[in-house]
């Protein structure tokens, strides 16, 4: 655990599920074309993803960014890793590289 109690639950959410994506919205109704495209990208790869709406929580709003050390949302975290927003999600995409981590075999758990 941290000082910093945001951090200690977006910790919790990102390593709670394999995909997480942060946006604007819910991935049925996002409400930013940035959100909306990342919703897509993560469609079309075949992901199993969960999502946290930003705008319902303006502590996470501003945490996220922290966090990551990435000033914009969406943010997508792939094994509890920070990956990239939406610009990043559509290179990886193109090339291959975002489905390749999307469905590699989670890693082993520790004991």
């Amino acid at each position: 655990m941290s000082n910093n109690p945001v951090h200690d639950f977006i910790r919790e959410l990102v390593t709670k599920d394999r995909v997480v994506l942060f946006m604007k919205g819910t991935k049925f109704f996002p409400q930013c074309g940035f959100s909306a495209r990342a919703i897509e990208i993560l469609k079309r790869s075949g992901a199993q993803f969960s999502t946290f709406d930003v705008l319902s929580d303006p502590a996470v709003r501003d945490g996220v960014k922290t966090f990551s050390s990435w000033p914009t949302i969406p943010q997508l975290y792939i094994d509890g890793q920070f990956v990239g927003g939406s610009d990043i999600m559509m290179e990886m995409y193109e090339s291959g590289e975002l489905q390749e981590l999307i469905n590699k075999a989670p890693a082993a758990p520790q004991s």
